[in-house]
C-alpha cells in the first residue's frame, strides 16, 4: 500500500474516531429525560439540515450547476420517500398520553415507553446513516489534503475531529436512550466515523480511474436530499413531541448555527484550491 494512503488512513481515523468522543460524553452524562431528549433531537436535526443544505447540496450546485444539483437533490428525496414506505415504523401516541397513562397506573404506560424507545432507536439509526454518508467526502478531503503535505493533512484531520464530536453525540444519544446500552451507543457512533477511512480508500483507488467527479457530486447532492427528508420525516416530529414545538424549533436553529460554524472553520483549514 502506498505510504501516502497509509498516512491519509491514519489521519482519517483520527478525525473519524472522534465520533467516539461524542459517544463517551453521552455515556458519561447518563440517559436524558424525554424533554431533554427532544431538545437534543432538535439539535441533531439542525446538524443534519445544515449538513444537507449548506454542505452537500451547496457543493453539488456549485460543482454541477443549479439545475443538475437540484435534480439530484430531489431525486434523493423521492428515492427515500419510496424506500420508507417499505420500512416498518412503530406508531406511537404523543408523549403526554404515555405520561398520563403512567400516572394513572395503567399497564399501557410501560408499553408506551417501549414504543417510544423503538421510535427513538429508529431515529438513531437514521442519524448514523446520514452522518456516515456525510463523513465519506471528509475522508476524501483528508486524502487530497495529505497529498499536499503532512501539515495540511494534520490541520484538516484536527479540524474534522472537532467537527465530528457533536456528530457522535447526535448518533449515540438516541441509541443510548432507546437501548440503555452504553456499548450499543458507543459502537454505532464509532462505526459512523469509519466512513472517513472508507472515503480515503474510495478516492485513492476508485476516483482516479472510474469515479466521474460530476456523478460523485450528484450522488452527494442526492445524499443531501435523503438526509433532509429523513430529518423532517423522522427527527423533527420526535423533537416536537418530546420537547414541544417552540423549544424544539429553537434547538433546531441552534444545531444549524453550530454545524454551520463548524463547517466554516473546517473550510478555512483547507488549502485555497481545495473544497470539502
Amino acid at each position: 500500500m502506498d505510504s501516502q494512503v497509509i498516512v491519509a488512513l491514519a489521519l482519517s481515523l483520527v478525525g473519524g474516531l472522534s465520533t467516539s468522543l461524542g459517544a463517551l460524553l453521552v455515556i458519561l452524562s447518563g440517559a436524558p429525560s424525554l424533554k431533554m431528549l427532544g431538545l437534543l433531537q432538535g439539535f441533531a436535526a439542525g446538524l443534519m439540515l445544515s449538513i444537507s443544505f449548506f454542505d452537500l447540496v451547496h457543493n453539488a450546485i456549485n460543482s454541477i450547476g443549479f439545475l443538475k444539483g437540484n435534480l439530484w437533490f430531489f431525486a434523493g428525496i423521492i428515492f427515500f420517500a419510496i424506500v420508507v414506505t417499505f420500512i416498518p415504523e412503530p406508531q406511537i401516541a404523543p408523549a403526554s398520553e404515555g405520561k398520563r397513562k403512567k400516572e394513572n397506573g395503567d399497564e399501557g404506560g410501560k408499553d408506551m415507553l417501549k414504543k417510544h424507545r423503538r421510535q427513538v432507536f429508529y431515529s438513531g439509526i437514521v442519524t448514523a446513516i446520514g452522518i456516515s454518508l456525510h463523513n465519506l467526502p471528509e475522508g476524501m478531503a483528508v486524502f487530497l489534503g495529505s497529498l499536499k503535505g503532512l501539515r495540511v493533512g494534520l490541520n484538516l484531520a484536527f479540524a474534522i475531529a472537532l467537527h465530528n464530536i457533536p456528530e457522535g453525540v447526535a448518533v449515540a444519544l438516541p441509541v443510548y436512550f432507546a437501548t440503555q446500552s452504553k456499548w450499543e451507543a458507543f459502537k454505532l457512533a464509532t462505526l459512523s466515523g469509519f466512513a472517513e477511512p472508507l472515503g480515503v480508500v474510495v478516492v485513492a483507488y476508485l476516483f482516479p480511474s472510474s469515479l466521474n467527479p460530476e456523478i460523485l457530486e450528484g450522488l452527494l447532492g442526492a445524499v443531501g436530499g435523503v438526509m433532509a427528508f429523513l430529518t423532517l420525516h423522522e427527527m423533527l416530529p420526535l423533537a416536537f413531541d418530546y420537547a414541544g414545538q417552540k423549544q424544539a424549533v429553537k434547538a433546531v436553529f441552534f444545531g444549524m448555527a453550530f454545524m454551520s460554524a463548524s463547517l466554516y472553520f473546517l473550510q478555512i483549514s483547507l488549502p485555497e484550491d481545495m473544497s470539502l
